[in-house]
């Protein structure tokens, strides 16, 4: 078998299984997935060692995977700065302005599933660079639309450009860095975060210094993925048998994923933290704005919100991976973010700061929910299909929830009722985290 279907094989028989999974520390997996423990490898499988990698490659493979991840937020991040001119410019009322903060979980839902055939067809490193093209495609097109529904296309071209480019830079870690897996997960999980937070921060202020509308300070970020395009056309020209041996794998039966409560606790959680996140980046700066913070700092709060998941995201991994129960981690995070909407609710402008940091420690359920995905199965190819499950059913879960806090923004005129429905979320997001931290495996349930 190709190493590259070590990775991404995926068929009507269900996923691949690695033939032995080399015992390891646990924050060195990758999004701090818990390895299972090493085991002989079955029949048939053995070692596909592939082409070296000369150093060289090994850098420019680095460089794209740092700028790809760059890229990965500033499409939604920006326009959560810059929401209020858009609304203004487009003519567009606050139901539809819920439902554009819904389009990135409708895009990573339907376009992500896709990654993995499109990588076993076309090789990671291509997708990868179309994916980056459709970013800068779809940053091009938005400033020139001129009703909302160009405006939508436009954004959903780019978010598919995402979409697909979230599912596959694991897959170019796992098959260029095999050795450090850890190392670059962690690299580019950095760059997504610095990225998001730059472009929350920096978008009113550039928007202003260029002396445009919001038409050129959405288009600018462009450019950026414009840059990215260069290194993954290098990439992908490396081949698919470019990349460092990887261990044969055999495949396996799939298991009924539905027919496992603990599936089901993973999925909700999932969704309704992303349905948290989500509100956050679109919503957030526009609470602030309206409490008669000005735009550029509702912007760097926004940035200092996103930003505080860098240290958090390589802690939480590693300690939730040391503890036989996660769910007081759930309820600490929960907590947290109880105590950001609370302030947010009563006194949005009299601790600014404070209320950004309470919601970005609770924004930190995401790399907690991968986290658990990977200690409720026993197998590699349990993980994949729980994986899967989990985030496709979680996103589309999350859809809802932005176009409702619109809708109830729009209708109320104020911000009390869309913050108490936020708090409220937050609680059967606690109780599904709470039950899915529990010591289970998914292919005991079934």
């Amino acid at each position: 078998m190709r190493d590259d279907e070590t990775v991404l094989s995926e068929d009507h028989r269900g996923p691949a299984v690695p033939a032995a999974v080399p015992a390891t520390d646990a924050a060195d997996a990758p999004h701090g997935a818990v390895p299972a423990a090493s085991a002989p490898p079955p029949p048939g499988a053995g070692a596909a060692p592939g082409t070296p990698l000369t150093p060289l490659t090994r850098r420019l493979v680095a460089v794209a995977l740092v700028i790809a991840a760059v890229n990965l937020r500033p499409a939604i991040t920006s326009l959560g700065a810059l929401m209020a001119e858009v609304r203004t410019g487009l003519h567009m009322n606050g139901t539809v302005a819920g439902l554009l903060t819904s389009v990135p979980a409708v895009c990573f839902a339907v376009f992500g599933t896709a990654a993995p055939r499109l990588a076993r067809r076309f090789g990671p490193g291509a997708v990868v660079c179309a994916g980056m093209a459709a970013i800068a495609g779809g940053l091009l097109l938005r400033p020139f639309a001129q009703g909302t529904a160009v405006f939508l296309a436009a954004s959903a071209l780019g978010l598919a450009g995402i979409a697909v480019s979230n599912v596959l830079l694991p897959v170019v870690v796992k098959r260029y860095f095999p050795d450090r897996v850890g190392a670059m997960t962690g690299l580019y999980s950095m760059a997504l975060s610095l990225g998001t937070a730059v472009a929350a921060a920096s978008t009113v202020p550039l928007t202003r210094a260029m002396g445009g509308g919001w038409r050129l300070g959405l288009g600018v970020w462009a450019a950026l993925a414009v840059v990215a395009v260069v290194p993954w056309l290098a990439v992908a020209r490396t081949g698919r048998g470019a990349a460092a041996g990887a261990p044969a794998a055999g495949s396996a039966p799939r298991v009924r994923i539905t027919r496992s409560r603990t599936a089901w606790a993973l999925a909700v959680f999932f969704g309704l933290q992303a349905t948290g996140a989500y509100i956050t980046m679109g919503w957030l700066p526009q609470i602030f704005r309206d409490a008669g913070v000005s735009a550029a700092t509702a912007g760097v709060l926004l940035a200092v919100t996103m930003v505080l998941g860098v240290p958090l995201s390589f802690v939480l991994p590693a300690l939730a991976a040391r503890v036989s129960h996660q769910g007081w981690l759930v309820a600490a995070l929960g907590a947290f973010g109880l105590a950001g909407y609370a302030g947010l609710w009563l006194a949005p402008a009299a601790a600014p700061v404070a209320w950004a940091l309470l919601m970005g420690v609770s924004n930190c359920a995401f790399p907690l929910a991968l986290t658990m995905i990977g200690m409720r199965s026993r197998t590699g190819a349990g993980v994949a299909q729980l994986s899967a499950f989990a985030q496709s059913t979680g996103y589309l879960l999350s859809i809802p929830g932005p176009i409702l806090v619109g809708a109830l923004y729009q209708s109320t005129g104020g911000w009390h009722l869309p913050i108490a429905l936020m708090a409220a979320l937050m609680l059967p997001q606690m109780a599904a985290g709470i039950l899915a931290g529990r010591k289970r495996h998914v292919e005991d349930e079934i």
